[in-house]
């Protein structure tokens, strides 16, 4: 389990391993490559903001330092590691939602994510001591991607890379198990780099209907996980044993029954080669378990978990679970973060606490804990305010806290 730093010993250090960030349409302009400027500024007359958050004061937390850090640090969180927000240059919509770009999309929408990393770099380097950035990939091309991996770690974004999940509807980019991805893997364990997915991606188009909401608030789980299985199941874990996957914002227990369904698959296929009248060749038959693979490739960046999301260390491993906020979502945690730690860990010993909040989030992405210490005993929870059951709820409660009391109340 994680070392906890004498100087804070009395008060948690809590990194959120869920955060989002981006820039304005203004200022990524400055980070744009110039060749691509006019073009920019043609696609920006027509844009049209379709986003709340990114239409009023909100939007500031995405990029605003004083706001976003005198917010955070209310919260007691003192380090985050920071997936894309905002709507990048020559995207369609959010950044975490839209589709993979097809080929006559991908020259801009790879030159909007590349000033999107730039500007990441900068952002980042404000406070290089709190802030773990994810830099962004495409798939679409994997010398591209190689390529746009080796800037990532060169410049520093510690927080890795985030590798698009692709819907079953994007038949214009392989999917995550396609043998033309080895070199792509193969340069990730490499350079160390963790390969982050965001809960709330793959999903198809389900088109203008009604059902549409319904259809992704009952399917999104599915293909969230898809990656996992993917990339289990297509050997990239067993030919990687060093690459680094991280699902974030998908929960976390869903992955118990996944893993003992899979684990029985396997098992019965090593034993015979075959499953009723399925015959599998013998570079298909993997020679680990499913709950192996999964305790040496896979980390989980839980937001806003509930009892049984952190009951799932037992089976994965205490320093794979890493708690997170989702801010600055609406939905997360923010302002009543105190008060959903509390609702969540006032009955688990502070060494495993410790690892949930910051240990692991540190020893995956590169956190200093020395160096958190000491804004950690000024903004941080101390061990007696977690230990402290949540009674009663604020009368202003938001979501997330109401669903932390509910959950843990049960």
């Amino acid at each position: 389990m994680a070392r906890i730093p004498s100087a804070a010993q009395d008060h948690y250090t809590i990194i959120s391993a869920d955060c989002h960030a981006g820039g304005s349409h203004e200022q990524y302009r400055d980070f744009l490559a110039p060749e691509f400027r006019d073009e920019f500024d043609a696609w920006r007359g027509e844009y049209r903001n379709p986003f709340k958050d990114l239409g009023d004061a909100r939007k500031l937390r995405n990029w605003d330092d004083k706001m976003r850090n005198s917010q955070q640090e209310q919260d007691g969180v003192v380090a985050e590691v920071v997936f894309p927000n905002t709507v990048p240059p020559f995207f369609p919509s959010f950044v975490l939602f839209a589709a993979p770009p097809k080929p006559d999309e991908y020259r801009l929408r790879r030159a909007g994510i590349q000033a999107h990393n730039r500007w990441l770099v900068d952002w980042c380097n404000r406070y290089p001591r709190q802030r773990a950035g994810i830099g962004q990939i495409f798939i679409n091309n994997v010398d591209d991607a190689i390529e746009d991996a080796r800037w990532i770690a060169e410049n520093g974004l510690s927080g890795g890379v985030l590798l698009p999940n692709v819907p079953p509807d994007a038949t214009w980019v392989k999917p995550l198990y396609h043998p033309d991805y080895e070199p792509l893997w193969a340069e990730l364990a490499e350079l160390g780099l963790p390969v982050n997915f965001h809960g709330g991606t793959g999903v198809p188009n389900y088109g203008r209907i009604p059902a549409a909401m319904l259809l992704y608030l009952v399917e999104v789980p599915y293909f969230a996980q898809r990656p996992f299985i993917h990339m289990l199941l297509s050997g990239v874990f067993e030919r990687h044993p060093n690459l680094k996957m991280v699902m974030t914002e998908s929960g976390a227990a869903w992955l118990p029954p996944l893993l003992d369904r899979l684990d029985e698959t396997l098992a019965a296929i090593r034993a015979t080669g075959a499953i009723g009248e399925l015959r599998f060749a013998s570079d298909a038959i993997l020679p680990k378990s499913a709950t192996e693979y999964a305790r040496q490739n896979l980390w989980l960046g839980v937001s806003m978990p509930g009892p049984d999301d952190i009951a799932v260390r037992d089976i994965l491993g205490v320093d794979r679970i890493m708690w997170g906020s989702d801010y600055p979502h609406d939905e997360g945690t923010h302002p009543f973060t105190r008060e959903s730690l509390r609702a969540l860990f006032a009955d688990i010993d502070p060494a495993t606490v410790h690892a949930l909040l910051a240990g692991n989030a540190a020893d995956l992405y590169g956190f200093d804990l020395d160096a958190l210490a000491p804004l950690a005993e000024q903004f941080g929870p101390t061990v007696g305010d977690l230990s402290e059951p949540l009674t009663e709820l604020p009368a202003d409660a938001n979501e997330a806290l109401q669903k932390a009391f509910t959950r843990s109340a049960a």
